[in-house]
């Protein structure tokens, strides 16, 4: 029998997030505002180099012209001329060696004084590069800074702050289009935002009343001994799907304010919160024979204390329910590490293929019914883990578990 293929792998996740600020070594990155300083010196460094040349050229002639037009002959006896800065001339002994020595002198001299004038003209380019680099450095700077305040904007939208705006003042010119465009993308995002919010809020309140008297009446025609059989099992189908929707409804208004910052937060221990959520679980898991086990180390976070309740509530639940049928464990710890806050909660199940890791944290989004075997859920759990876990400022990752089940890692900042 041939063997299974194993399954595709997930693409890797980037290991920069624009959120957090800039990359190490920033340096190194080849920004617009290095790439345009490089431009500006280079370009003011072509340009002097060939001026440069230019006036070399120019002076080489000139001074060759001025050479050529002019002849040194000397003559007579008894003449004695001396030089320092030609001294061969001391040492003539005819008139004859003597123009040949001037003429020699001469074409020094020349030679000199184009060297000095290279050389002197190479170090003031150099100077000027340097001033033009920094100059420029500067200068991009000073132009691109609007671009640092779109990013900086963009970076708080990403987490999830949609009242931000760029507001960019100074000429009508592109970048100021390019802030206000943006300003104006925002604003509609945030009304879109702010009205899907509002529209589930509502909804889930209006739909939590007469969800509750359908549960109550119900109950009240259970208790009624009287009742007969087909009644009573009717009530009991009736009173699951009622108890169903209801789950839906709270995780509908839980996942629309867990999209919202947190605005008052306290000191919370994820180790308490990871002790509670197992206390209500616990019965469940006995009744399947799953053992909980795992060491929970102290963990504070500044948070909301019922939101991060939920986040182990409802991964233990998970864990929980999508368990093998015998011999199942589900290992639940919290730590702190480099800097962080960790909750890991790791069971064992069925095999979860790789690629269908990110549906899971998708709104009504399940395994198939087959892989999972269980239909008490409604799709929002690990929505609302992934929400509120943005919402403090945090992140949640899956993991197939090798044998099957999944680990999940959440990471919260201390």
């Amino acid at each position: 029998m041939a063997a299974t293929p194993a399954p595709p792998t997930a693409p890797p996740k980037p290991t920069w997030d624009p959120r957090k600020g800039d990359p190490p070594f920033p340096w190194l990155r080849p920004t617009i505002r290095i790439r345009l300083t490089l431009l500006y010196g280079g370009m003011f460094l072509i340009a002097g180099i060939l001026l440069l040349s230019i006036i070399y050229l120019l002076a080489a002639q000139a001074l060759n012209d001025g050479g050529s037009g002019q002849s040194f002959q000397v003559t007579g006896s008894n003449i004695d001329i001396t030089s320092e800065t030609c001294p061969q001339l001391n040492g003539a002994t005819t008139n004859g060696q003597l123009n040949d020595m001037l003429k020699q002198c001469n074409t020094i001299q020349r030679q000199h004084a184009l060297d000095d004038l290279l050389s002197r003209s190479l170090g003031a380019l150099l100077g000027l590069a340097i001033i033009a680099f920094a100059f420029g450095y500067a200068m991009a700077g000073r132009v691109l800074s609007p671009l640092g305040r779109i990013t900086r904007t963009a970076r708080a939208v990403a987490g999830s702050d949609l009242s931000r705006r760029i507001e960019l003042d100074g000429p009508d010119d592109e970048l100021k289009e390019l802030a206000d465009t943006f300003d104006d993308m925002l604003e509609r995002l945030q009304r879109a935002f702010t009205a899907q919010q509002r529209f589930v809020g509502n909804a889930s309140h209006e739909l939590r009343t007469p969800l509750a008297i359908n549960r109550t009446l119900l109950e009240v025609h259970l208790s009624d001994p009287g009742a007969p059989v087909e009644l009573q099992q009717l009530g009991k189908t009736l009173l699951s799907t009622n108890e169903r929707s209801e789950q839906l409804v709270e995780g509908l208004l839980l996942l629309a304010r867990s999209d919202n910052q947190i605005v008052e937060r306290k000191p919370v221990d994820l180790a308490e919160v990871a002790t509670q959520a197992i206390d209500q679980v616990h019965g469940e898991a006995e009744a399947k024979g799953v053992e909980i086990r795992g060491a929970r180390r102290p963990a504070v976070v500044q948070g909301n204390g019922v939101l991060l309740e939920r986040i182990a509530l409802n991964l233990v639940q998970n864990a929980v329910r999508y368990n093998v049928p015998e011999e199942g464990w589900v290992e639940v710890t919290t730590d702190v590490e480099h800097g962080q806050a960790v909750l890991v909660v790791s069971n064992t199940g069925p095999v979860v293929p790789a690629y269908e890791i990110d549906n899971l944290f998708e709104p009504f989004r399940r395994l198939r019914t087959e892989r999972t075997g269980s239909d008490k859920g409604v799709g929002l759990g690990l929505s609302i883990v992934r929400s509120v876990a943005r919402a403090h400022g945090g992140h949640i990752y899956a993991q197939p578990r090798e044998g099957g089940g999944l680990v999940m890692r959440v990471t919260l900042p201390i």
